[in-house]
């Protein structure tokens, strides 16, 4: 393989990686991580094969083959490590949008919208992605203490499944049981800043 393709497989890897992350369904997440990693650590082995038979004239190209390769093989089968760095980057780059979205939810210009669901917004655009599996969000309205909770997905599962958000609160019954799910589970479970927490729950 020459260094090129290297380049293009590299950047079709990532492209891949992020279609996987906003867009693609858990089934068929699933399908593509079992299908990309066998590819890769075929691939990868496969380089290495070449690296031993050629070990008395190793080329630097072969060699970054198999780095890359076992790299990308490493990388894909550890999803959770990938993901969580397009987690942390995709907070930082779309905090002022869901800002935004939160101070609409608060002027009520976004509503729960949808025929299916009583608390789900379909947002009135495709791009960018601020909630994904469909940029819906749920929307939470405590009409005793006017308080809100708008809650954006990070990663959508299916049915009852635990499924990955990021919420917006400032009603303080809220915050108490996500203070208490932070206690219970703080892996997966944290505040990010003042009335924003980061949960994983169904």
């Amino acid at each position: 393989m020459s260094q090129r393709k290297l380049i293009y497989f590299i950047l079709g890897w990532v492209f891949i990686t992020i279609i996987e992350y906003y867009f693609i369904p858990y089934f068929i997440v699933l399908l593509l991580w079992i299908g990309l990693s066998l590819t890769l650590l075929t691939i990868a082995i496969n380089q290495l094969l070449k690296l031993v038979k050629e070990r008395n004239s190793i080329t630097k190209l072969r060699i970054q083959n198999v780095i890359v390769f076992s790299l990308l093989f490493y990388l894909t089968f550890s999803r959770f490590l990938v993901n969580g760095l397009i987690e942390k980057a995709d907070w930082a780059i779309f905090y002022n949008n869901r800002t935004e979205i939160v101070k609409q939810v608060e002027r009520k210009e976004l509503n729960p919208n949808v025929s299916w669901n009583d608390w789900v917004c379909e947002l009135p655009f495709e791009f960018p992605v601020v909630s994904n599996g469909g940029n819906d969000i749920g929307i939470y309205r405590n009409e005793n203490n006017k308080t809100l909770t708008v809650t954006f997905w990070v990663y959508r599962n299916f049915f009852s499944a635990p499924s990955t958000f990021f919420v917006y609160t400032n009603d303080d019954k809220e915050k108490k049981e996500l203070e208490e799910l932070i206690v219970k589970a703080p892996k997966n479970n944290w505040k990010i800043e003042n009335n924003w927490y980061r949960t994983f729950r169904e």
